[in-house]
């Protein structure tokens, strides 16, 4: 469909055109039902994660001509994206393979140069322009697109957003889909992490969820005022962070490795470990790098929400399901396939106790959630189908989403890495959290942190908290 112009401000940003892009073949897939994993997600907003990049050597229009013409392409590997959600007379919930097609807009905000993105503490508020389908609850997608690709022309940059319907994929689905969009873009014949649309895992059930006449809304005060900053968190740091949860000297440089290869695999089956290797994690990664940032994170939000003893205090945790549960999925199993973990403790024992018994509180109930426990939560999600409460609905929660081992950086298409990964205003309420690679690998993370002003305050004046953050 050709483009229509528009010339439409939003503050900082300018809407150019804006057209529908349809895969480049006609779509085989039958219709895939949404799964106990899926179902939940209807109530929350689209996924917007975007990659920020330096200006191409070649033109705009050259560009935008591009990722049109390798977004249709893409497509065709990724069916249920240009497709839409249908509903049939059982109550249960569909993608319609249906080839409708996906929105393409194109948008101008020349006098935002990228150190306007990315030179201030907080994230600044003309970030949250540079996405489609602001606010959007995924339970539109029965008549709105599943997927929508933003480019903004800066002033010496370019940035790349995406909105994906949330009750169609997960992180893991999300940023395979991103990666295979730039390696289309990059001129790639032949995908290397062709998604997996089987339905006949334990996650397919007979359950129906009911839904409310006007359809499910969020649970959370999206107008609620906020502070929003990256914390950056450089390999040194983590080194240093790891070894003090552990009480002892690590070789860090082997475990970063041996742990990013094993993540990468999770995410890859073209990527093996050896037994040494696994081993060599099994016996090293006691409380790991990830579990340790969480701790610290978890102690200082904590003394910054100036708690009674008493209170009691939850930090959720955004786990993969697709290695936990027997027999596996595939690694590249496309859909939502994972499971929130609460942990519960209260502020007196967060902050009475050291680092080291903060990270164990959420390294065992990870260890814990295996197929055994997977299988149970879907059975009581079967006895009580809902959609997911997501929030912090007693002033005292931390929710962590999204995950440093995601490939973020690898999104090259064709003139070079991103230079920062940003996210919208999809989501974001007092306590949500989002854990990106640091751009420069190695074990490095980025926290994206969303906090009431007042926490944010007590977060950036915390001595614990503020010693690993690189750069301060």
């Amino acid at each position: 469909m050709p483009c229509s112009a528009m010339s439409k401000a939003s503050g900082a940003v300018t809407l150019v055109s804006k057209c529908t892009i349809f895969p480049s073949q006609t779509s085989s897939n039958p219709d895939l039902k949404l799964s106990v994993s899926d179902l939940p997600m209807l109530s929350v907003h689209y996924i917007q994660k975007g990659c920020l990049f330096t200006r191409p050597s070649f033109s705009i229009t050259h560009l935008i001509f591009l990722l049109k013409l390798s977004l249709s392409q893409t497509l065709t590997h990724f069916p249920p994206l240009a497709g839409r959600l249908l509903t049939d007379q059982d109550g249960y919930v569909y993608i319609s393979c249906n080839d409708a097609g996906v929105d393409f807009v194109h948008a101008t905000a020349t006098n935002i140069f990228i150190r306007d993105v990315i030179g201030f503490l907080d994230v600044p508020d003309h970030v949250k322009e540079f996405f489609p389908f602001d606010r959007t609850v995924s339970y539109q997608g029965r008549f709105k697109p599943l997927l929508a690709v933003q480019v903004t022309e800066l002033a010496d940059g370019v940035f790349i957003g995406c909105a994906v319907n949330h009750s169609v994929t997960d992180g893991t689905s999300f940023w395979n889909f991103f990666n295979t969009f730039a390696e289309v873009s990059r001129g790639v014949k032949r995908i290397t992490r062709q998604p997996n649309f089987t339905r006949n895992s334990i996650l397919i059930s007979n359950a129906v969820l009911k839904l409310p006449a006007n359809g499910p809304t969020v649970t959370f005060d999206a107008d609620a005022p906020l502070r929003e900053r990256i914390f950056n968190f450089s390999r040194e740091s983590i080194q240093r962070l790891k070894e003090k949860t552990n009480n002892q000297k690590w070789n860090f440089d082997e475990e970063i490795n041996i742990v990013e290869l094993m993540a990468k695999q999770r995410n890859d089956p073209l990527i093996q470990c050896s037994r040494t290797e696994k081993a060599a994690v099994n016996s090293t990664a006691e409380i790991s790098s990830f579990q340790s940032l969480c701790a610290l994170l978890w102690r200082a939000v904590t003394r910054a929400r100036k708690f009674p003893a008493s209170k009691m205090t939850t930090f959720r945790m955004a786990v993969n399901c697709r290695h936990r549960l027997h027999p596996k999925l595939d690694p590249l199993y496309f859909g939502n396939a994972i499971q929130s973990i609460p942990t519960y403790t209260s502020a007196g024992d967060v902050l009475l106790h050291d680092l080291r018994w903060c990270a164990e509180q959420l390294n065992k109930n990870v260890k814990a959630h295996d197929n055994v426990m997977v299988r149970k939560f879907v059975e009581d999600w079967e006895k009580d189908p809902r959609c997911f409460p997501l929030g912090n609905f007693d002033g005292a929660m931390l929710t962590m989403g999204s995950s440093p081992r995601f490939p973020m950086y690898d999104n090259d298409f064709g003139w070079g890495r991103p230079v920062a990964i940003r996210s919208g205003r999809a989501n974001k309420f007092d306590g949500k959290i989002s854990a990106f690679p640091g751009r420069e690998g190695g074990g490095s993370v980025d926290l994206e942190v969303v906090l009431s002003p007042e926490t944010m305050d007590g977060l950036e004046l915390d001595a614990e908290f503020m010693q690993y953050v690189s750069g301060y």
